[in-house]
């Protein structure tokens, strides 16, 4: 499947999947704004068109998460088929105060996407929910360690 990306931006990077196995494609940032001490924008400076039926999930990468306690600030980004513009990736620090981390600059992958179908779903008011499992309303850790 084709997905058009048009570059805006002099310093955008078409994404690309690093390996034959990957599952997403890499976001590389095309500019850099600090916010704060704990947070940082990015702009891809990448606009998709992406088809009917479809949006872009985007997620942190690992690598972000286990060495510089990183992450998306909003866990995963939701795109849309009818955004137009360029998308972002704000990330967040975690890590303790007396470290600082080693924050990605322009022309380092930022994030990571991927294509997913839309699924819709006929939304239905009922009196009762019918189903009954083992589990019931138990959440939390209720299902083990």
């Amino acid at each position: 499947m084709k997905l058009p990306v048009k570059r805006i931006h002099p310093a955008a990077v078409l994404p690309k999947f690093q390996t034959d196995g990957a599952a997403c494609f890499d976001l590389v940032a095309a500019t850099r704004e600090p916010i704060n001490a704990r947070s940082v924008i990015y702009d891809t400076g990448l606009v998709f068109d992406i088809p009917d039926g479809y949006h872009i999930k985007v997620y942190s990468r690992s690598g972000h998460g286990f060495k510089y306690d990183l992450r998306l600030c909003n866990s995963t980004g939701i795109i849309d088929s009818d955004y137009l513009g360029t998308i972002k990736v704000k990330l967040t620090y975690d890590g303790p105060v007396s470290y600082r981390p080693d924050w990605p600059f322009i022309g380092d992958r930022v994030a990571q996407a991927m294509l997913v179908k839309n699924v819709k779903t006929d939304l239905i008011e009922v009196e009762e929910i019918e189903k009954e499992t083992a589990r019931g309303e138990d959440g939390f850790g209720s299902t083990g360690k």
